[in-house]
C-alpha cells in the first residue's frame, strides 16, 4: 500500500498542474509548469512505480524544451498521470500510454514491452445533424461521473454553471454556422469551452477536461484563420456539447441520489478523433449562390382576434399567415442576423445571485400565507369597528404586503429567451435531417413568465416547432416550384396581452388543407364519412388523439401524439391553443397562457 501522504501530495500537485493547463493559451508552451513538475519526484517518493517516475522524467524534458506544441501532449500526459496515480494507490496495472504520446523516443521504457497502444478510432463522416452523429459513433468510453473525494456543493455549482455555459455555447455555435466570420461570437464560444475546461480541471473531471481542450483547439484554429467553421466543424462541436450536457445531466441525477456511482458510456474517443479529422481536413469550398425567383406578393390572413383593418397590403391569391404578427411588434430579426445585439440584449443590466428554487418557492408560499392572514385581520377589524389609529397602521401594513407580494412574484418571473434558444437548435437539427433550408426568426425573447409556466410550456413548443419544420416547410425544390424562396421561415413571437402571455409559431410553408384533414379524419375513424364540418372545425381535428397527416412514421413525427399533447399541456396551465392556416400560405399557431398561476396569485384573488 503506497503512503497516504505521497498519494495526497502527488494529487495536489497534479491538481495544480491541471489548473495551470486549463488557463494556458494554445501555443503558449508549458514553461510556467516547471516548478510544479520539478516538485513531483519528491512528492511521489521512492515507492512510486517505475512507469510513473519515467513519465515524470519525460515531462521534465518537455518543460525544459518548452516547445510551442508541448501544451497539447502535456494535457494528455496529465490525464495519464491522474489515472496512473489512482492505479498505483489501488495496486492495479498502469494505464496504457496515451496514443497522442505514442512516440517511441518519448514513451517511458517500461511501457514499451506491454500491449501496443490501440489505434485511434476511424473518423466518422459528419454529414448529418449532431445528434445523429452521436448515434454513428460506436466506440464509447465508460466514464465514472463523480470523482473520488468530490465536494457536493462545489459539484452542484459546477453543474449549474456548466449548463449556463453550454446554453451560451450552443446559441453561439448556431450563430457561427450562419456567420462564421463573426470574430466576437467566435471568441465568446472559445471562452465558454475554456472556462468549462478550467472548471472541469478544478473538479478533477479528466474526461470532460480533455474533450473541452480538443474543442478549444478547433476553435483556436478558427480564431487564427487556419480552419473555417464549416458544416463538419459545427456538427462535431454540437455533438461534443451534447455529450458534455449528457455528462452534466447524469452528474446532477447522481448528486440527487439517483443511481449514485453508476458509470456512463460516452463516445469521447470517437469525438476526439473526429475533431482531429476535422482539423486535418481542409474546409469544403462554399457553394455558389443560386438565383431564385422572388416570392409572390402575399397578403396577410387575419387570425381570430386580430384586427387587420390597418393592413395596407393588397390581397393576393396565396395569403401568407406569417405576416399576421401585430403591427406593434419590433421588426423581425433572424436569430443569427445580428449576434452582437443579441449578446447585448442577453447581458443582465444588474448583478444577480443564484438561489435554490426550493427556497424561492418557500418564500412565495409564505408571502401567499401572509396575504391571506392580512385579509383575515382586516375583516376582523372592520367587524369590530376598531379605532382610527389602528386603521392607519393596518393601511400601512396593506401597502407593505402588496409591495412584498409584487416583489416575490417578480422573483419567479424569468424571460422566455432560454426556451426560444432551445428551439433554434431543434430547427437546425430537423432542417439538416430532412434536407431543408429553414430560417428561425425570434421576437419577444425578453417576455417574462412564471418559472413553472416556462418549464411546462417547453414540450408544447417542441411539438409545434417540429411540426412546422416537418409538415409545414416544404423542400427547397417544392418551394421553388411554388414561386417561393428555397429557404422557409419559422417565426417565434411572445408578448404580453392582459394577464396572459401569447406565443405565436408561424411558418410560411404549405399550410393546412381542410379537405385533406377531413379525408384523413374519416380514414382514421375520427368523424363519420357523412359528417359536415366547416374549415375551422376541420383544422381543430389536428388536436385529436392519434391524428396525423403524415404519410409515414419517421423519427421526426407521424405518430399523431404531438398536437394532442400540446392541447392537454396548455389546458393544464389554464391556457388555450388556436390555429389559422391558408393552403400554400402558411400556418399560425397561437398559445395563450396565464403569466403565472401560483398559490400566491390564488391568494391575491381570494383577498
Amino acid at each position: 500500500m503506497p503512503p497516504r501522504k505521497a498519494i495526497d501530495d502527488a494529487r495536489g500537485l497534479l491538481r495544480r498542474i491541471g489548473l495551470e493547463l486549463a488557463f494556458l493559451e494554445p501555443g503558449q508552451g508549458i514553461a510556467p509548469l516547471a516548478e510544479l513538475v520539478a516538485s513531483l519526484p519528491a512528492a511521489l517518493g521512492a515507492n512510486a512505480t517505475p512507469e510513473i517516475h519515467r513519465a515524470v522524467d519525460q515531462a521534465a524534458d518537455w518543460v525544459s524544451a518548452a516547445g510551442a506544441s508541448s501544451l497539447e501532449r502535456f494535457g494528455a500526459w496529465h490525464a495519464w498521470m491522474e489515472e496512473a496515480v489512482t492505479a498505483w494507490e489501488r495496486d492495479q496495472p498502469m494505464p496504457a500510454w496515451p496514443t497522442p504520446l505514442d512516440n517511441p523516443s518519448e514513451r517511458p521504457a517500461s511501457l514499451e514491452p506491454g500491449e501496443p497502444p490501440q489505434p485511434s478510432p476511424q473518423p466518422v463522416a459528419v454529414t448529418r445533424s449532431a445528434r445523429p452523429l452521436l448515434d454513428e459513433m460506436a466506440e464509447c468510453q465508460p466514464v465514472a461521473v463523480l470523482p473520488e473525494g468530490f465536494d457536493e456543493e462545489l459539484m452542484r455549482m459546477f453543474c449549474v454553471e456548466a449548463e449556463e455555459l453550454l446554453a451560451e455555447i450552443e446559441a453561439g455555435v448556431l450563430v457561427l454556422e450562419q456567420s462564421p466570420e463573426d470574430a466576437g461570437m467566435l471568441a465568446t464560444v472559445f471562452r465558454g469551452f475554456h472556462t468549462l475546461k478550467g472548471n472541469a480541471a478544478v473538479m478533477k473531471l479528466v474526461v470532460l477536461q480533455r474533450l473541452a481542450h480538443e474543442l478549444e483547439s478547433l476553435l483556436d484554429a478558427a480564431r487564427q484563420g487556419r480552419r473555417q467553421l464549416d458544416r463538419p466543424a459545427i456538427d462535431v462541436i454540437l455533438a461534443a456539447a451534447d455529450v458534455i450536457s449528457r455528462y452534466v445531466a447524469e452528474t446532477s441525477r447522481q448528486l440527487d441520489g439517483v443511481d449514485t456511482g453508476r458509470s456512463i458510456s460516452l463516445p469521447v474517443p470517437a469525438l476526439i478523433a473526429q475533431v482531429h479529422a476535422v482539423l486535418a481536413t481542409p474546409p469544403a469550398p462554399a457553394a455558389p449562390a443560386v438565383a431564385t425567383p422572388p416570392p409572390a406578393a402575399m397578403a396577410p390572413v387575419p387570425p381570430a382576434g386580430v384586427d387587420s383593418s390597418s393592413s395596407a397590403e393588397p390581397p393576393a391569391a396565396a395569403p401568407m399567415i406569417i405576416s399576421d404578427l401585430p403591427a406593434s411588434s419590433p421588426p423581425k430579426q433572424s436569430v443569427a442576423s445580428d449576434p452582437a445585439s443579441r449578446q447585448r440584449s442577453a447581458a443582465p443590466t444588474g448583478s444577480s445571485v443564484r438561489v435554490d428554487t426550493h427556497k424561492l418557492d418557500g418564500l412565495v408560499d409564505l408571502v401567499g400565507e401572509l396575504v391571506i392572514a392580512q385579509s383575515m385581520v382586516f375583516e376582523a377589524f372592520e367587524t369590530s369597528g376598531g379605532d382610527e389609529s389602528l386603521s392607519r397602521s393596518l393601511g400601512q401594513l396593506r401597502g407593505i404586503t402588496a409591495d412584498l407580494q409584487r416583489t416575490a412574484m417578480a422573483m419567479r418571473m424569468i424571460p422566455i429567451r432560454g426556451t426560444f434558444q432551445k428551439m433554434s437548435r431543434l430547427v437546425r437539427d430537423v432542417a439538416v435531417q430532412l434536407g431543408k433550408e429553414i430560417r428561425l426568426v425570434v421576437e419577444g425573447e425578453d417576455t417574462e413568465l412564471d418559472r413553472t409556466v416556462i418549464e411546462e410550456i417547453g414540450d408544447p413548443l417542441v411539438h409545434m416547432v417540429r411540426n412546422a419544420a416537418d409538415h409545414g416547410i416544404e423542400s427547397p425544390a417544392a418551394r421553388l416550384t411554388a414561386n417561393k424562396s428555397p429557404a422557409g421561415t419559422i417565426t417565434l413571437q411572445a408578448f404580453h396581452q392582459g394577464g396572459f402571455v401569447v406565443i405565436r409559431i408561424a411558418d410560411d410553408g404549405r399550410g393546412l388543407d381542410p379537405e385533406r384533414i377531413r379525408r384523413k379524419a374519416v380514414e382514421r375513424g375520427l368523424i363519420p364519412a357523412d359528417s359536415t364540418i366547416d374549415d375551422r372545425e376541420a383544422l381543430e381535428l389536428i388536436f385529436a388523439p392519434g391524428f396525423s397527416t403524415a404519410e409515414q412514421v419517421t423519427d421526426v413525427s407521424g405518430r399523431g401524439v404531438g398536437m394532442d399533447v400540446v392541447r392537454h399541456k396548455v389546458a393544464a396551465l389554464g391556457g388555450s391553443v388556436t390555429i389559422d392556416s391558408c393552403v400554400g400560405g402558411g400556418t399560425l399557431m397561437t398559445i395563450s397562457v396565464p403569466i403565472g398561476a401560483t398559490p400566491l396569485a390564488q391568494a391575491t384573488t381570494s383577498s
